[in-house]
């Protein structure tokens, strides 16, 4: 017997709505915030899977690839074309890092400035 229905990932965050936003279209998943702010989710249409988004006052964007301030996680996101999906990402506030460690994915910042990949085989 399962004891949850599937595993929620929330990430802290300035604004919980703009990364919703940012998230929801990156992935074409509806985008819900709470009515002060604080709290903004994303989810699958199907209900299987979810991501959170928290206010953190003074949050810090992680340093990465530096350890100073961590990254501590990350979501990668799989892609059938690297250069459309770059293309899209950064359309909708995402920055390229000018460090990429490999050639099937590419890592980029998203606007609260927490490191994600596309990837692609």
């Amino acid at each position: 017997m399962a004891i949850a229905r599937f595993p929620v990932v929330t990430i802290d965050c300035p604004d919980p709505g703009e990364l919703a936003r940012f998230y929801g279209a990156v992935l074409d998943w509806p985008v819900n915030i709470d009515d002060d702010g604080g709290w903004a989710d994303i989810r699958h249409p199907d209900n299987t899977t979810m991501i959170n988004f928290q206010r953190v006052a003074d949050h810090r964007s992680p340093g990465w690839p530096g350890q100073d301030s961590p990254q501590q996680m990350h979501l990668d996101v799989d892609v059938d074309d690297l250069d459309e999906g770059e293309a899209a990402v950064v359309a909708l506030g995402a920055v390229k890092h000018d460090h990429q460690p490999g050639t099937t994915f590419r890592v980029f910042l998203d606007p609260a400035g927490h490191p994600f990949c596309l990837c692609s085989d």
